[in-house]
């Protein structure tokens, strides 16, 4: 017999248009010459998908928030559920907040406020919670009895990218042709009691980091032309799932051309519809039913409906979660010194400017943009250590992990190894960015971009792993 990991419950989705208006802030990247978006190149969508336990009578009710945003800090989450808080069908701490992380939907923090176009930023993040609130409630009021059905396939769109430059002696973060790198791609396909297609999932990892500096359309990068390809086949949304990827960013990336990442989006598009295809019937097995005497005896194998013992493994619900406090790494730097090093750069930035060198001022002006960012961070940091949630949901046969900041790719890789048998959803850029990156301990004084801005101390990814394990085995 053959089957794939399937849940059984209530799922309803609901999704709308958010993208920000022409004009806004948009500098993303500390190369770029822009402050202000200046066009459109693919609309910015909100997802909610609310799951409920195939028994109506128990009330539990969990709510995945999908954003097209790269990252959101802890006062702007809380500005986005406010108003769920106060007028919502759910509370907060029902919703789980992720974001797709692309990096051309423009830095919506309220720090930047100052900025050309950033005036525009408080409103924007108003509108999107009342339109979060309607999203949520249409979910929950399009709960239905569904089929979740999960399989695995391969895409080689990401890639490593902790590549050494021989001939400046320095890490940069970009294409690694030899490093290694994790191209499962897990999709899900949701069918109502009707067969109809509900829904598809696309869990990958890999930075949204197609268009960069250069590009100063809003845009929601490759996951966008990704949904395109798979809702013209399916006819029903399309969520995609940032999966560990701090490490991982697309062969062909940091352009200003959208068409790339078009042909990005297209590539994992058709990846994730070749393991679609591969999906039985909805609730069926498939199993081996005897020889056929031909011109050679055929062994025949035939769909069967599942077996009323798994059917009640299949509409299996719970759910747990467990709060971390991880240290920060000792040589993290104090705001102070944080704030003296921007001083600085400011002041070269302007004498470079003063002397017609804009090449280096461009330079500067990226430097500066990192102290500020740095700045941002620390002063947000709750002291002594950080509270990192991790949360587990079990749906049937399937395992969901929402994991805030930006872990490596052995993250996903090292759970899947430890529950080979298991069906692994793995969510991250959950909630706000606090955490930052999580590297491998080992990488840890190497000067590689991801662990120079690491705020946590080393050994906190193989932590959290092993924590991420404990809740998977307390669900099993």
């Amino acid at each position: 017999m053959i089957s794939v990991p399937e849940s059984i419950c209530r799922f309803g989705i609901a999704r709308a248009d958010i993208t920000p208006p022409v004009g806004i802030y948009h500098r993303m990247w500390g190369a770029a010459r822009h402050d202000k978006s200046v066009g459109i190149h693919r609309p910015l969508l909100a997802t909610a998908i609310a799951f409920a336990d195939a028994d109506a009578s128990n009330g539990d009710v969990q709510v995945l928030l999908a954003l097209d945003h790269c990252v959101l800090g802890e006062r702007e989450i809380e500005r986005v559920l406010a108003p769920l808080a106060s007028q919502g069908p759910v509370s907060p701490a029902q919703v789980a907040t992720i974001c797709s992380h692309t990096h051309a939907a423009g830095l919506m923090l309220l720090d930047r406020e100052s900025s050309p176009g950033g005036d525009g930023i408080a409103p924007y993040l108003d509108s999107l919670g009342e339109t979060v609130v309607k999203i949520v409630s249409q979910a929950l009021a399009d709960l239905q009895m569904v089929t979740m059905s999960f399989t695995s396939g391969r895409c080689n769109l990401a890639a490593h990218r902790d590549s050494w430059d021989e001939a400046s002696q320095q890490w940069v973060c970009g294409f690694h042709g030899e490093g290694d790198s994790d191209d499962t791609v897990l999709v899900g396909r949701v069918v109502n009691e009707q067969d109809k297609v509900v829904a598809s999932i696309v869990n990958y990892g890999c930075h949204p980091t197609t268009l960069a500096w250069d590009n100063q359309l809003v845009s929601p990068d490759f996951p966008g032309a990704m949904r395109e390809v798979i809702e013209q086949q399916t006819e029903a949304p399309c969520v995609f799932i940032q999966g560990a990827s701090g490490d991982l960013g697309p062969v062909r990336g940091f352009v200003g051309e959208t068409e790339q990442a078009d042909q990005n989006g297209r590539q994992l598009g058709y990846a994730a519809l070749s393991s679609w295809e591969s999906l039985p019937p909805a609730g069926k097995e498939y199993h081996y039913t005897g020889p056929v005497v031909s011109g050679a005896t055929i062994g025949t194998w035939h769909h069967q409906p599942v077996a009323m013992e798994r059917e009640s493994v299949l509409k299996h619900w719970s759910h747990s979660q467990i709060r971390l406090d991880v240290p920060y790494r000792k040589d993290i730097p104090t705001k102070e010194e944080v704030e003296a090093q921007r001083r600085q750069l400011l002041s070269e930035e302007e004498q470079a400017r003063e002397a017609g060198d804009e090449e280096l001022a461009a330079v500067l002006r990226a430097r500066v943009e990192r102290m500020t960012r740095a700045q941002s961070r620390f002063a947000l940091l709750p002291p002594d250590s950080y509270p990192y949630d991790l949360v587990a949901w079990r749906f049937g046969e399937v395992i969901w992990l929402i994991v805030p900041g930006e872990p490596y790719q052995s993250f996903q890789v090292e759970l899947r190894r430890r529950f080979p048998q298991q069906a692994i959803v793995v969510a991250t850029i959950a909630g706000h960015w606090g955490p930052s990156y999580l590297p491998p301990k080992e990488l840890y004084g190497t000067g590689v971009y991801q662990e120079s801005i690491a705020v946590l101390e080393p050994g906190s990814l193989e932590r959290v792993i092993d924590a991420a394990a404990e809740l998977i085995k307390g669900l099993l």
